[in-house]
């Protein structure tokens, strides 16, 4: 299996493409597409640098593993493809977000809008096994991703990390705090959403932060119908 990434993003990652943790990533991906049901599907593994180019990025959004369900992951973190019922945590996010900014209520859960307008929304594992959370974990994929964090916080400037819950907290040491915001919350799970999630405002947050920097801010609202918008990617 071999990877062409988007071109913004190939010189930042070079060395960890190169890395032979990655190679031995992809040999491991090639047998398991080859044998299990995987989600997301190829073409989409690598769609939030796709979506969002290097230039463009202005926040990152750290989850930890795509959705297993049939249908369901398209290579953006919390985010599910068009017409497919809102899991719990992407309903809560909906849940802040009407509170926060007030956008309208949507059953839609396609969050390539906010992608497109420079929100990396970056899983730590990049695949995973139908049904199986987590079956992708330490196969290569959390060295890749952190690599990705560090070359950003290293090379960019005045970026937003959202990182909620514990998993996605602890990557708050590969991010440099004297270049870059970080909003750390409660995961919004329905197990913890109600511990600080709700009310934590975190939409809102970021964009004061952007417009302080001069930069401008995300439009954080969601269609209220989906309209197939996700684009397949052609990285393989």
């Amino acid at each position: 299996m071999h990877i062409s990434l988007e071109n913004s993003w190939k010189e930042l990652l070079q060395d960890l493409t190169e890395a032979e943790s990655y190679s031995s990533l992809m040999q491991f991906l090639e047998e398991e597409y080859s044998s299990k049901t995987i989600f997301p599907k190829k073409e989409n593994i690598f769609a939030a640098f796709k979506f969002t180019s290097l230039d463009n990025t202005k926040v990152v959004i750290i989850g930890q593993d795509p959705y297993h369900g049939k249908g369901q992951a398209h290579g953006l973190c919390f985010s599910v493809a068009d017409n497919i019922k809102q899991p719990p945590s992407l309903r809560n996010i909906i849940k802040e977000l009407i509170d926060d900014i007030g956008i309208a209520s949507t059953k839609c859960g396609n969050l390539s809008n906010w992608a497109s307008q420079g929100v990396l929304m970056l899983n730590a594992t990049l695949t995973v096994r139908e049904g199986q959370a987590g079956s992708h974990q330490k196969q290569g994929w959390e060295n890749f991703t952190d690599g990705v964090i560090r070359n950003i916080s290293d090379h960019c400037s005045n970026i937003v990390f959202i990182l909620w819950g514990n998993f996605a907290q602890k990557k708050s040491k590969l991010i440099d705090e004297n270049k870059h915001y970080i909003i750390k919350g409660v995961h919004p799970s329905p197990l913890s959403a109600h511990r600080g999630f709700f009310g934590s405002k975190p939409f809102s947050e970021t964009n004061e932060y952007l417009v302080s920097k001069g930069i401008k801010p995300i439009n954080w609202a969601v269609p209220e119908q989906c309209d197939n918008s996700i684009k397949q990617t052609s990285l393989f």
